[in-house]
């Protein structure tokens, strides 16, 4: 709608009624004043900006409410102001404290760091390993901030943990809250299946493990389709897969301990593939070469 509002219809409208000093004296505003790089008139801009974007929800679509981070305070502001001089009509707006990361840096698309309630973008394993790793000092806060147990369990909770910390209660259960109330019991049985096959090697885990899950655990890693051979061992299989170079170094990379396959580390690079210990009963084999090299590997016509 902004795209369709001609510039001089814009400033006639939301320009005339934002007051010049209110915008100046927000402290988002002061602060980047007095910031070595200053502040561009597209930045001073924004909260009109912002503040015309609830006048438009406010007036096609009846929204009454905005709601954002601590940090959206004066552009929140500037819309409410804005909402009720051209339409007299009350409106309100709610902040909510920022997340923030676990070194204190705030979340978002910007940061690069952003959380997502969108499955394909992070997935119900990230969401978990998110909140199971969060600090001490913070884990309360969220357990109030993020769930609906009572704040008395939460108490509970807490106690426990002064007692026996190196458990992660606090943690684990935040985790599974959020993984739960976000993406369903499945989705935290999944992220409970993709961390007990990454962190803690379990075979069944890995076997019970979907297409789908596999693609989320290991985002990054190549994957490659294979037929076994009759006689394939090791060595075929990390060449196949293009995991290990040619010649001496790939053999030796086997030698020295440096191939896992299926949370299992193969020494011998003549060892044969055996159905059931390197590939899986889902026709999948997990390659790792180094600590973060993976490599899925699908078996056809098993």
């Amino acid at each position: 709608w902004l795209g369709r509002q001609p510039l001089l219809d814009f400033l006639d409208g939301a320009g005339g009624r934002l007051r010049m000093g209110t915008l100046l004296s927000r402290q988002s505003c002061q602060a980047r004043l007095r910031s070595p790089e200053g502040m561009s008139l597209a930045e001073f801009l924004y909260p009109a900006l912002q503040a015309y974007d609830f006048l438009h929800l406010h007036q096609h679509h009846g929204c009454r409410i905005q709601l954002g981070g601590a940090d959206q305070m004066g552009n929140i502001m500037s819309g409410y102001e804005l909402v009720t001089k051209m339409t007299g009509t009350d409106v309100f707006g709610i902040t909510v404290p920022l997340i923030t990361s676990t070194t204190g840096d705030k979340l978002g698309k910007t940061a690069g760091n952003a959380v997502w309630l969108n499955r394909d973008k992070t997935s119900p394993f990230e969401l978990y390993q998110f909140f199971v790793r969060q600090q001490d000092n913070i884990v309360e806060k969220y357990l109030k901030l993020f769930t609906f147990l009572p704040l008395e369990e939460i108490d509970h909770i807490m106690e426990m943990h002064a007692k026996e910390p190196e458990k992660w209660g606090p943690q684990k259960r935040l985790a599974a809250e959020v993984t739960k109330l976000v993406h369903g019991r499945d989705g935290l049985e999944s992220a409970k299946r993709c961390t007990k096959a990454l962190y803690h090697s379990s075979l069944e885990a890995l076997e019970a493990m979907s297409d789908q899950e596999l693609q989320e655990l290991f985002r990054q890693a190549p994957s490659a389709e294979l037929m076994l051979e009759p006689g394939m061992n090791v060595l075929d299989l990390c060449r196949k897969a293009n995991a290990i170079p040619d010649g001496p170094s790939g053999y030796q990379k086997i030698t020295n301990g440096g191939v896992s396959i299926n949370g299992i580390r193969v020494t011998n690079p003549e060892t044969v593939l055996i159905l059931g210990q390197h590939i899986l009963k889902n026709g999948v084999s997990l390659l790792r070469i180094g600590k973060k090299n993976y490599y899925i590997i699908k078996w056809l016509q098993l």
